[in-house]
């Protein structure tokens, strides 16, 4: 299974929101300078990721945006769920199914069960289970995050 950039960039914009402190705002211009990707694309995941209540969005002169939950109530599963296009992974999977097999085939329900167990498997993890106080320094550096917040998971 392959994800998108659209579920990468939300999971490395909510990496990058799980290290600063809950209260700090962070700029989309911000985040797209530390991981070095585009602005334009970064603006339409982080509008889902506020559609989808992850992130607040504060608006105006020193406005940007924050986590909306804490890290420990972001499933990963439930972030690439949201965060990947509707349309199923091959033909049989999709609304409009044209495949003239689906009503003989056995791939659909395997198909099904992969997608469901590896959503299951992610929502095993939090955004919490990403960021490890062991890890949180060098991830910051990483980012130039200067002012990460320092607690112990």
């Amino acid at each position: 299974m392959r994800l998108t950039q659209h579920a990468d960039f939300a999971l490395r914009t909510l990496i990058f929101l799980g290290l600063k402190s809950p209260e700090q705002l962070s700029t989309i211009q911000e985040i797209a300078e530390a991981y070095q990707v585009s602005r334009n694309h970064l603006m339409k995941v982080v509008s889902r990721l506020v559609a989808h209540n992850y992130v607040v969005s504060v608006r105006g002169a020193g406005g940007g945006i924050r986590l909306a939950k804490a890290p420990n109530e972001i499933l990963i599963g439930d972030v690439v769920q949201h965060m990947e296009p509707e349309d199923g992974l091959v033909e049989c999977l999709r609304e409009n199914n044209q495949c003239v097999i689906t009503p003989a085939c056995l791939l659909p329900g395997m198909l099904m069960r992969a997608r469901d167990a590896f959503t299951a498997e992610l929502n095993k993890q939090t955004l919490q289970d990403i960021l490890p106080f062991s890890r949180r320094h060098e991830l910051s550096g990483l980012l130039n995050i200067s002012q990460a917040v320092k607690f112990a998971t």
